[in-house]
């Protein structure tokens, strides 16, 4: 089981050049937080500036001029929104990536040969392929399993595993996962457990405070809010894992660059405000769906009717902006749904304050196979809505449009 142990704040007056918690613990909620962490606020400056600097200066040959050398290594901007980061999740130090996959990537380059990974059956299609294709040639192994099961992963872990990774809730079909419980399975054999918190962001879920080791987020989707920015991040409590991600950011150079960090960090001040209507409009979608004849299953956690609805109103703050959902007349009827849709736009990605749909099978899990799909519980008529911050009537009536369209 990893260290528990964490670093300490050097004490100065500044954040530290490298990320960490600038809060000192403080009660505040995460609203507050969210707005106010990690400012810096130079020359009286109400927002922390874009610095678009590769190198800084020298004082002499031996001697840094100050706190950054090169900005591979780190950088003002980027630390700023790695302190918001960590902050949010309850973290002592979090880590900015170029893109979600780079966090991902850099979670499964703390691996080496001959180690063993339990991951779920149902997983982001890049993250299913680099457990496939990539990671199996560097001598990983990987067992699949219904991680919503914890005897399940009990009984997939073994001496030689060396992580146990999932998603809660699942991308695209929303399944919830114990925390605690996969994090105890992890920790009886010393494995790191790692949650990509993507679908709930840290306003509604923070696996760090449920048990696991490592938090990871997709910064494109509900941390930066507005589909203008791509990255990722890795926060920890886990001094040595700390020290192992700061490694792997700075020598395979993924990290993210000042313009993309100042705006995933302007969105990060709204979080909590857009996770409230996200979570209201698709409550509201969720039941006009369940109502509707056109439809045959809903996924939604926050439907009594939901598997793991019990466990998501216990770790979780609110049930998400995510829903899914698979139509009677299957993958003909999904695509005249998406067709008849106006308000709401056919794209990829999630998080954004637009709603948009997608029909998985087609779009983001199109490279699976027919047995692929089918193991992770794909259907081809599967229907992926991201549910946005419009008037919430609008929405409905956006998507009883669509589903009228198919009777």
């Amino acid at each position: 089981m990893p260290s528990e142990e964490s670093s300490e704040d050097d004490g100065n007056s500044n954040p530290p050049a490298r990320n960490g918690r600038t809060d000192g613990g403080d009660p505040e909620t995460l609203d507050t937080r969210a707005i106010h962490a990690g400012e810096q606020k130079p020359d009286n400056a109400l927002v922390t500036p874009i610095y678009a600097n590769a190198t800084y200066e020298y004082e002499s040959s031996t001697a840094l001029g100050g706190r950054y050398r090169y900005s591979r290594m780190s950088a003002p901007t980027r630390g700023d929104l790695e302190s918001v980061v960590a902050n949010l999740e309850g973290a002592t130090h979090a880590y900015a990536f170029a893109s979600g996959m780079a966090a991902i990537d850099a979670v499964f380059s703390l691996l080496s040969a001959g180690d063993h990974v339990v991951a779920g059956s149902s997983l982001y299609a890049e993250t299913y392929d680099l457990l496939a294709d990539v990671y199996p040639r560097y001598g990983v192994s990987v067992t699949h399993v219904d991680v919503t099961d914890p005897d399940a992963v009990r009984d997939a872990v073994r001496e030689e595993t060396a992580l146990v990774y999932v998603e809660t809730p699942t991308n695209p079909l929303l399944r919830v996962v114990d925390i605690a419980a996969v994090a105890d399975a992890a920790h009886e054999v010393d494995a790191v457990a790692a949650v990509d918190n993507t679908f709930a962001s840290p306003a509604l879920q923070r696996p760090l405070e449920l048990g696991a080791d490592l938090s990871v987020e997709s910064l494109t989707k509900y941390l930066n809010g507005h589909s203008d920015a791509i990255g990722g991040s890795v926060a920890t409590r886990d001094a040595d894992l700390a020290l192992r991600l700061e490694k792997t950011q700075y020598t395979r150079g993924a990290v993210l660059g000042p313009f993309e960090s100042f705006l995933v960090r302007r969105g990060a001040k709204t979080l909590q405000a857009r996770m409230d209507r996200h979570c209201r409009n698709a409550a509201a979608v969720a039941d006009a769906l369940v109502s509707h004849a056109a439809v045959d299953t809903v996924y939604y956690p926050g439907l009594d009717s939901h598997p793991g609805h019990e466990v998501a109103a216990e770790q979780m703050a609110d049930f998400g902006g995510m829903v899914a959902f698979e139509l009677s007349g299957g993958v003909d009827d999904a695509t005249e749904f998406v067709a008849a849709l106006e308000t709401v736009t056919i794209a990829e990605s999630l998080g954004g304050v637009e709603s948009l749909v997608e029909v998985p099978a087609a779009m983001t899990h199109q490279d699976f196979t027919a047995e692929e799909l089918h193991a992770a519980g794909i259907d081809p008529g599967l229907v992926r809505l991201s549910v946005g911050i419009e008037r919430e009537a609008d929405l409905v009536a956006d998507v009883r449009r669509g589903l009228d369209a198919v009777l």
